[in-house]
């Protein structure tokens, strides 16, 4: 199955716009209406949607911690720190996970941008 991308209030929406450019599937917790929920409740809900969640919120690497020391499946994480990666090579990376990887190789996986 395809990787289809859920992106975090705290990434800019150029990374998603330039990233539809490239027919990436994407959704946006501002579209899922869910700009408000806690952090675990994000992840929670990327997983339904069996998206793995982008974000830029380094509390999101707790959570996934946790989760993998406590066997609650999730369905992927790439995290990016604001200061070392550029708009472009979030794009770039994460075009080229979408394009190499399927949903199935994300569970419970956790992913640092820049590549």
């Amino acid at each position: 199955m395809t990787v289809r991308l859920y992106m975090d209030v705290h990434v800019p929406f150029a990374i998603t716009a330039q990233l539809r450019l490239r027919d990436i599937d994407i959704l946006t917790a501002q579209e899922d209406d869910s700009r408000h929920r806690e952090d675990s409740q994000l992840l929670d809900r990327a997983t339904d949607l069996q998206r793995v969640l982008v974000s830029q919120d380094i509390d999101l690497l707790q959570i996934t911690a946790l989760r993998n020391r406590s066997g609650i499946d999730f369905t992927g994480l790439i995290y990016a720190h604001q200061m070392s990666t550029t708009i472009g090579q979030m794009v770039r990376d994460l075009e080229l996970i979408v394009r190499a990887t399927t949903i199935e190789e994300w569970r419970n996986r956790v992913e640092y941008l820049p590549l």
